[in-house]
């Protein structure tokens, strides 16, 4: 077998390591356009769980690298000269320099043969390779050459960032952030070695471009970035290599190889510095390279199809977290008005890996502190628990920050409740929850989503919901609101496990705000005029009487999930050419009209609810700007709080799906339209509601399939986190001991587990 490496980066030349070490006969041959002692960049990071792989793989690499790495157990973040230590993560660094040096080193000793001073823009002198691995970096010149057969896509990100050196010695990794007039600057730093450090420094376009920075300026940009962070380098000076302001590229592949060129590294496939080192994405790739081939020596195209099989989900999961990570930072001038504590916990939790439950095993004092800080800020004094606090809304207080969400039962007579939406919600609000909101209620016959949706536009129906109202309020601490809402061109379907999304028989005509229909199995709605306009506002304004009447403690309007007034919202179905299509202020103004409507005829002392979609995930959708120009005349016009949901605006959409993958749009929502939110979207565990709340993403959080099968989730959670609760009825007081002790029991256990399994320090 005959091996040509293109790029002498760490990924060629661990897997030319590996391969040689276990194929010595095999020649492999590796190119590098730079000098053997040319670096770009500082210092390489890596954690301990991957330098312990690296000692499984090669006992001889681990131990040269591991003599000339510099380690730290914490992690600080400082803001403004003010700091705080977060203990137990296990780091280490080393020259990017040294590190190509002991690979060479162990190249030379395995038999690989190095060529430097090659810049390969041609394989045609390769013609008898078996395997040509791209390994040639971000800009890889055989990967553009092939990008079509790749299927390559690079977006440039927004931020800009400038890599530096200096002599600053520092004990451990740091985020030094610092404001100035145009934003926030930070610097990610660490040292590498003894007497040298690394220091990226990033910032958002704006504050670039207002700061007066210039690409290639290094001078300039020494000067500047020096005097923001005198106080954190402490008479050190920046040392440059070439450090101009780039922007970073996120590469992906469709494909990893073609023909009998393989793609490695970052020519494959990049994350963002803030969650770690290419580098080591690099190797672990390397890792799996050499374990495909091993596994098929005779068989060249099955090593390369199971090593993009086993590698690729690894790759994109960090790629989607250094993704969400970047975000924070591409966004982090939202959250300088953040206490500290609470700043710094953001940024510790950013890209979702790490949560509140992970840094209290960690370091249980850096925990205390935000929690102490977070409370303490709370209107409510006594408070013990970020997710067990009370939440005020205008009059309304809620109990704690869980909502059930609205999720449609489908189970309605003719738009009547009946008993199975009665034990629906009350064992719910049994259960606990803070606040329940209703399935969709329509505010007349035509507006229901199906046959089996409830109403509230009959005496009857506002009897069957005042039993539930009545019900949770004598029984319960929870609190009840009903979303009215009206299905638009989603309306006369079927129910979900009837068909999805198929038209019922002698369907009823819909309205939308354009004559669009939502897919080909259901009819082209009637564009709404005038008229019609008129008629919907007059029933959201009955329904609004009969959900008081009916002694709802608050009401939500829904404007999402592209029906009646969501349609109206997004430019893929709204497409009128009048005062309510065009632009985003046309395409507002009736479904504001109906909120101002309803606000009139509510109880001021009664909070509303906007629940809105807040990308529709398809092409030319509803724009972040939009959303946030909707959100603030919702909040002008009087409501209280935001729902912000995602999506279902159209049936070609393409979620990015994942584990509380929709908390990013409250974090939008809140944050820069500075107004309290919900948000919902498989949050699953109280750790995860912990960390959401404490971050500041969200002020309430919505769990629907979590509290389809387990209506006491909330009364777990509260025995998890050992709540002393009051609001437990007296039938089911005797239950507590059991459910309280065993559920301890169950989390010592499962932490004990936790510490077990966490990697050993690899410290000197």
């Amino acid at each position: 077998m005959k091996i040509t490496v293109i790029g002498g980066g760490p990924g060629g030349l661990y897997f030319s390591i590996l391969t040689k070490k276990a194929r010595p006969d095999w020649e492999i041959n590796v190119y590098e356009r730079n000098k053997p002692n040319d670096s770009f960049g500082f210092g390489v990071v890596f954690s301990d769980e991957t330098l312990g792989e690296f000692l499984k793989r090669d006992m001889q690499s681990y131990e040269l690298i591991r003599s000339k790495f510099a380690y730290w157990d914490d992690i600080i973040v400082a803001r403004d000269g003010e700091q705080v230590s977060i203990a137990g993560n296990g780091f280490c660094g080393c020259s990017r320099k040294t590190l190509l040096q002991l690979l060479h080193q162990r190249c030379q000793e395995e038999g690989v043969n190095l060529h430097f001073e090659q810049n390969i823009d041609d394989l045609s002198k390769f013609k008898d390779s078996d395997i040509i691995v791209a390994a040639d970096g971000i800009g890889s010149t055989i990967r553009t050459q092939y990008q079509n057969e790749f299927g390559t896509h690079i977006q440039l990100k927004s931020n800009r960032f400038v890599w530096m050196g200096s002599t600053k010695p520092l004990d451990a990794f740091t985020y030094f952030f610092r404001t100035t007039p145009y934003g926030l600057i930070v610097a990610h730093t660490y040292q590498y070695e003894e007497g040298m450090s690394t220091w990226i420094f990033e910032c958002t376009d704006e504050t670039w471009k207002n700061s007066g920075f210039e690409v290639e300026n290094e001078t300039d940009t020494v000067s500047k970035l020096a005097e923001i962070f005198k106080e954190e380098l402490n008479g050190h000076s920046l040392i440059t290599n070439k450090s101009h302001w780039r922007q970073f590229p996120h590469v992906t592949n469709k494909n990893w190889f073609h023909n009998n060129i393989v793609l490695l590294g970052d020519a494959k496939a990049t994350a963002h510095f803030s969650i770690g080192s290419g580098t080591k994405l690099a190797m672990d790739c390397a890792i799996g390279l050499f374990d495909a081939l091993m596994a098929n020596p005779d068989n060249v195209q099955n090593a390369f199809a199971e090593y993009e099989k086993n590698r690729r989900n690894p790759v994109e999961m960090i790629q989607y977290a250094a993704s969400v990570s970047l975000e924070w930072f591409e966004n982090m001038n939202r959250y300088k008005k953040y206490p500290f504590y609470q700043f710094s916990f953001g940024c510790m939790t950013r890209s979702k890996k790490v949560t509140y439950e992970n840094l209290r095993l960690r370091d249980q004092s850096y925990t205390d502190i935000v929690l102490n800080e977070f409370l303490n800020n709370l209107p409510t004094p006594n408070t013990q628990h970020p997710t067990f606090s009370p939440f005020k809304l205008r009059e309304l207080e809620l109990p704690n920050r869980i909502v059930m969400s609205s999720m449609g039962q489908y189970s309605a007579e003719n738009g009547l409740i009946n008993d199975w939406h009665f034990q629906n919600y009350t064992s719910r609000a049994i259960g606990g929850v803070g606040l329940i909101i209703t399935e969709m209620t329509a505010v007349s016959e035509t507006g229901r989503i199906t046959l089996g949706c409830s109403g509230i536009y009959t005496e009857n129906q506002v009897n069957g919901w005042k039993k539930i109202t009545d019900f949770v309020h004598k029984n319960t601490s929870s609190k009840i609101g009903i979303q009215l809402g009206h299905s638009g061109r989603k309306g006369a379907i079927k129910k979900p496990w009837e068909g999805t999304s198929v038209s019922i028989d002698n369907a009823w005509e819909l309205l939308s705000a354009s004559a669009i229909a939502f897919n080909d199995k259901i009819a082209v709605p009637k564009e709404m005029t005038i008229d019609d306009m008129n008629e919907i506002v007059n029933q959201f304004v009955t329904a609004t009487q009969n959900a008081e009447k009916a002694g709802f403690d608050l009401i939500e309007l829904q404007a999402h999930h592209g029906f009646l007034l969501a349609s109206f919202l997004s430019p893929l179905t709204n497409t009128r050419f009048d005062e309510f299509g065009g632009s985003v202020e046309n395409r507002l103004r009736f479904p504001l009209r109906v909120f101002t409507e309803i606000r009139k005829v509510f109880p001021q002392h009664k909070p509303i609810s906007v629940r809105i979609s807040a990308t529709d995930w398809a092409e030319n959708g509803i724009s972040q700007e939009d959303v946030l120009f909707i959100v603030s005349e919702f909040k002008k016009a009087g409501a209280d709080i935001i729902n912000v949901s995602t999506g279902n605006t159209v049936e070609n959409q393409k979620p990015q799906m994942g584990r509380m993958w929709q908390v990013p749009f409250s974090d939008m929502v809140r944050n820069s339209a500075d107004i309290p939110t919900i948000t919902t979207g498989t949050i699953t565990d109280i750790d995860q509601i912990n960390t959401i709340i404490l971050s500041g993403k969200a002020d309430l959080v919505a769990l629907g399939k979590p509290l389809l099968l387990d209506p006491y989730f909330v009364r777990k959670a509260q025995a998890y986190e050992q709540i002393n609760v009051t609001d437990i009825p007296n039938q089911y007081q005797k239950g507590i001991e059991n459910l309280y002790s065993s559920t301890i029991s169950e989390r010592k256990q499962t932490e004990r587990m936790k510490r077990a399994l966490k990697p050993k320090s690899n410290k000197k």
